[in-house]
C-alpha cells in the first residue's frame, strides 16, 4: 500500500474517530448524565458528580480539539497539494463554514470545562450550550456528507 495514501486514511480515521467520542461525549453529558443527576442527586452531591466528571470531560475536550485541528489541517494540506478543489468555490465555501463552526464549537467546549468566571453563567445554563454545540455538529457532519458525496466538481 502507498504509504503516502496509509497516512492520509489514518488521519482521516482519526479526525472521524474524534467526532464521535467528542459528540457521543458530549449528546451522553447532555440527555443522560445531566437529567439524571438533577432528578436523583441532592445539590451537594450533584455540585461533587459535576466537579468529577468535569475533571476528565476536560481531558477529553482538549486532546479531541488538539486532535481535530492537527487532522483536519492534514486533510486540508492534502486537498491543497492535489489540487483536487483548485477553483471550486462551492467547497471552499462550504469548507470555510465547517471551519467556523468547528471553532464556535471549541470555544462553547472550553467555556464550559473551564474555570474563568466570565463563563459562569454558560456553565450554570450548560444543556443550553451543550445543546447549542450538538447543533452545530449536526450542522458540520451534513456539510461534510454532502461534501463527501458531492465529490469534485468540474469547477478544475
Amino acid at each position: 500500500m502507498d504509504p503516502e495514501l496509509l497516512f492520509y486514511s489514518l488521519t482521516r480515521i482519526l479526525h472521524v474517530a474524534t467526532a464521535i467520542v467528542v459528540v457521543g461525549g458530549t449528546f451522553f453529558v447532555r440527555f443522560v448524565l445531566f437529567p439524571a443527576a438533577t432528578q436523583n442527586l441532592s445539590d451537594d452531591v450533584h455540585a461533587r458528580l459535576r466537579g468529577a466528571v468535569m475533571g476528565t470531560w476536560k481531558t477529553i475536550v482538549h486532546i479531541g480539539i488538539a486532535l481535530f485541528i492537527l487532522t483536519g489541517a492534514i486533510n486540508y494540506y492534502r486537498v491543497i497539494a492535489q489540487g483536487s478543489h483548485k477553483g471550486d468555490s462551492l467547497y471552499h465555501a462550504l469548507l470555510g463554514t465547517k471551519i467556523l463552526l468547528a471553532l464556535a464549537i471549541f470555544f462553547i467546549a472550553e467555556a464550559l470545562v473551564g474555570r474563568a468566571a466570565a463563563f459562569d453563567g454558560m456553565r450554570r445554563n450548560a444543556p443550553k450550550w451543550l445543546l447549542m454545540n450538538l447543533l452545530l455538529a449536526a450542522i458540520i457532519v451534513a456539510i461534510s456528507g454532502f461534501l463527501k458525496v458531492r465529490g469534485v466538481s468540474g469547477a478544475l
